[in-house]
């Protein structure tokens, strides 16, 4: 189990550019072997780009905890594990045709991949360790 990042963390992984956060986010889901969704009681909440649903990722709590404001205030993040989301999310995802974004800044910004090209890019992070 990961333990609680700084506040001093938290701002400095804010300021990442795009490519950076996706590579911080791969190194702490496969080192937490977690996945943090923002859930509410439809299930987890969405994203959408102009040609894509999709279902924002964050590597910590606390990241997630940062977008359950305004409309999301009433949602709730949830861990998945890595393990889980192997054996269900990508192909629940693939079946819902929805993509994953990953670790989305406060301006929506965040890597977008398939389902499939996300768990690839989770494998080969974790044959790195």
């Amino acid at each position: 189990m990961s333990q609680a990042l700084t506040e001093e963390q938290i701002k400095q992984v804010n300021a990442m550019n795009e490519e950076q956060r996706f590579n911080y986010c791969m190194k702490e889901i496969v080192s937490n072997r977690q996945v943090w969704i923002l859930t509410d009681e439809h299930g987890c909440v969405m994203l959408n780009t102009e040609d894509e649903d999709c279902v924002p990722v964050w590597p910590n709590e606390e990241f997630a905890s940062q977008w359950a404001t305004g409309e999301w205030e009433h949602c709730k993040p949830e861990p998945i594990s890595t393990a889980k989301w192997y054996s269900r999310w990508t192909y629940g995802l693939e079946d819902d045709e929805l993509s994953v974004v990953v670790f989305p800044n406060s301006n929506e910004e965040g890597v977008i991949l398939y389902p499939d090209e996300f768990e690839q890019e989770l494998r080969k992070q974790e044959r790195k360790r």
